[in-house]
């Protein structure tokens, strides 16, 4: 299965702020060479009548006549010396093989790359970890690689005093690991008036899974003589040129999930995530996962900073605009088969995806492969974490006929994830965050996927 061939047809033009026709040209071309090029090849030989075996000889013919018949000509690396361990200890890298794998930016989308996003290739993923190199970035003002030693982290508002911790002091102090999902909540946004994007990348890449490391944030207030009956929020500060500041419920705080991290997927996090310091929030879109975080401030309402007041908003249909809906709620995805990818022949497929709930573990995944008039439930691959990403499998026979295939989850508090139609009545159309309504893909008989809507 070509996991990134473009699709046939043509696409509606995207909205100018997010993509040009030449940017969705871009996007296309970029999609070409999949990271599956080689089981395409394998299934094409297989359709043209080659036997495994056969295919197997082609790679490692028996000798010609009079050469000694119980020797293969094996290939290169299984008859010499290969490389060794890296002189240098550099960091290590995937294979050539798999370079076609990497985030990618959206033509058009911003101004300027510090002000933009790279999306995660999510169709090209496993499990439930998105490896650091290809976790999804967002900026606002660009990233910098801060020195750990010349950083600090400041309490203060309402306290006993005002305290400044070093990164050396905070790695002292006890610390959890926890695997979550981060979520920009303009994720999906294109989706909102109709079919913006080809490929699962671009509808659904601005999202990451990863096994984050640090301190919880109660612990820090508390070494600092926070209030914590009088002071109902906090305000976080990043130290990037843009300042973000984020106002976080002074409950989240105290259940214990809100940590501050210096560690992700094992190692330091990297300078794009926020290195060496950002917080987490579980379950919260990502604005408020401060990057570089240098400030927290105790105080009694929240701070309606700028991007709380005028970005991070969502209009509804009467012209009234909610503040403050951080949640993520319960979405999924279907990665594979997807948007630029083709089905080969009829037969067999794995359908696979991910999905995730703000408000807990996700509890159950339906698929539907005839657009929603029928379900049928998926295998939750293990481990299923709260406010983190889960991996879904359900097994597919395709009969070669045109199809719309479609996933439906709902998390532990029961609630379920909504058609457009249902989304759409309550939130009408003109909105930017918080889409989490099911996504369509279309496998058309020549087996090429492309994205719909379905109402």
């Amino acid at each position: 299965m070509n996991q990134e061939r473009p699709v046939s047809g043509s696409l509606r033009k995207a909205p100018e702020s997010f993509l040009s026709r030449d940017g969705i040209q871009k996007v296309v071309s970029e999609a070409k060479n999949g990271r599956r090029d080689f089981i395409r090849n394998a299934f094409a030989a297989a359709a043209a009548g080659a036997s495994l075996p056969a295919a197997m000889a082609q790679s490692n013919p028996v000798p010609t006549e009079g050469g000694d018949p119980n020797i293969l000509n094996l290939p290169e690396h299984s008859k010499a010396l290969g490389q060794g361990v890296a002189p240098d200890g550099s960091y290590g890298k995937p294979s050539k093989f798999e370079a076609d794998v990497q985030r990618r930016q959206s033509p058009g989308l911003t101004q300027t790359t510090q002000a933009s996003v790279s999306f995660a290739p999510l169709q090209s993923l496993f499990g439930i970890v998105t490896p650091s190199g290809l976790h999804f970035e967002r900026h606002h003002q660009g990233w910098w690689d801060i020195d750990p030693s010349k950083h600090r982290l400041m309490i203060n508002g309402m306290v006993k005093a005002s305290k400044v911790f070093t990164l050396d002091e905070i790695m002292r102090l006890p610390a959890v690991s926890r695997f979550h999902f981060i979520e920009c909540g303009a994720n999906t946004a294109v989706e909102w008036g109709n079919v913006a994007v080809p490929t699962a990348q671009y509808t659904h890449g601005m999202i990451s899974c990863s096994e984050f490391t640090g301190v919880p944030l109660i612990t820090l207030l508390e070494l600092a003589g926070a209030d914590l009956k009088k002071g109902k929020f906090v305000l976080a500060e990043g130290a990037d040129g843009s300042s973000m500041t984020r106002t976080i419920p002074m409950s989240l705080i105290l259940s214990g999930e809100v940590f501050v991290a210096y560690g992700q997927n094992g190692e330091m996090l990297r300078p794009e995530q926020g290195y060496p310091l950002r917080l987490i929030v579980p379950g919260v879109q990502g604005v408020s996962w401060v990057k570089y975080l240098r400030r927290i401030e105790v105080g009694d309402m929240p701070y309606a900073t700028k991007d709380e007041a005028v970005h991070y908003i969502d209009l509804q249909p009467d012209g009234l605009e909610r503040q403050y809906t951080s949640i993520q709620e319960c979405k999924s995805v279907v990665t594979t088969p997807s948007g630029g990818q083709v089905l080969l022949d009829k037969g067999f497929y794995n359908i696979t995806g991910l999905a995730w709930s703000g408000r807990g573990k996700v509890k159950k995944v339906d698929v539907s492969v005839d657009g929603g008039r029928n379900w049928r439930t998926a295998r939750l691959e293990t481990p299923v974490l709260s406010k983190a990403l889960t991996r879904f499998n359900l097994d597919w026979v395709w009969d070669g006929k045109p199809t719309i295939i479609q996933s439906r989850a709902m998390d532990e508090t029961g609630f379920v994830q909504p058609t457009y139609k249902q989304l759409r009545a309550v939130r009408g159309t003109r909105s930017i965050y918080h889409n989490n309504a099911i996504q369509s893909w279309l496998v058309q008989e020549n087996g090429e996927v492309k994205n719909v809507q379905v109402a």
